[in-house]
């Protein structure tokens, strides 16, 4: 599958990963829709980059905003890419300090977002990519998930951010194989820790500190890094079904 000429629609497209792998689509003479949530500056940024990039506002939760989306991307041309990045995190413990359970709805709503959310854009764009005609290679459309080192070392507090990101680990292999006959393959990126804007709030000490702890190279990983691999995933027709760390070789510790 090619990213030039074709269309890759983007999740959580409009800040800090998802925005890198747009900029690389579009670089890379593809075209991008920038899926991403009302409030965000995708927007302004689809409007930056010109006719090869357009704006839809959807929770990726909600099927009706997400179709809405994939018609915009078919009005662009052929959808045969999915980059999927929306997702966020909430600190919770099994017991809290006074000994008290840890809030279920916390716990269901991160999941809901992150592991019921990515079924859902996955369910979604697969159905679209499936009509597609396939190209030299058999494909019909390929598709990013991703998952975080949590998945494998989830720290005191990621409780549900680390089991929503380790059951989209558990999804890729068999998404992959489920979609193998219609030509559609599937992989997953595992990030460590990246500068994004998620990470603004700590202040450049803090930030510094954390890249330090990554074994090489010793630093925050780029999100322009984390698109390189997702645009290498989207095009190597032998490559499906895997979920590979990008994480500098950190193996994260408890807390």
């Amino acid at each position: 599958m090619q990213v030039a000429g074709n269309v890759t629609l983007v999740t959580g497209g409009a800040g800090g990963l998802g925005l890198a792998t747009v900029r690389r689509v579009l670089d890379a003479g593809g075209k991008a829709v920038i899926v991403d949530l009302p409030n965000s500056a995708g927007e302004s940024l689809a409007a930056e980059f010109g006719d090869t990039a357009a704006f839809c506002a959807a929770d990726i939760q909600d099927e009706v905003q997400f179709r809405t989306a994939l018609d915009t991307a078919a009005s662009l041309g052929t959808l045969r890419a999915m980059v999927h990045c929306a997702g966020r995190g909430a600190t919770l413990r099994v017991l809290d300090r006074e000994g008290k359970p840890g809030s279920l709805e916390t716990f269901e709503s991160i999941v809901r977002l992150n592991l019921i959310g990515t079924f859902n854009v996955l369910r979604l764009a697969a159905e679209r990519m499936a009509t597609n005609e396939p190209d030299a290679n058999g494909e019909r459309g390929s598709i990013v998930l991703t998952a975080s080192v949590a998945a494998f070392e989830g720290q005191i507090g990621q409780m549900p951010y680390a089991s929503s990101k380790a059951g989209i680990v558990g999804m890729t292999l068999v998404a992959a194989r489920d979609l193998a006959q219609r030509g559609i393959r599937v992989n997953a990126i595992a990030p460590g820790i990246f500068d994004t804007p998620i990470l603004d709030r700590l202040g450049d000490e803090i930030k510094a500190k954390l890249g330090g702890n990554v074994p090489f190279p010793p630093r925050l990983g780029r999100p322009d890094e984390f698109a390189m691999l997702a645009t290498h995933m989207l095009e190597n027709p032998m490559l499906n079904g895997e979920t590979v760390r990008l994480d500098g070789a950190i193996r994260m510790p408890p807390k």
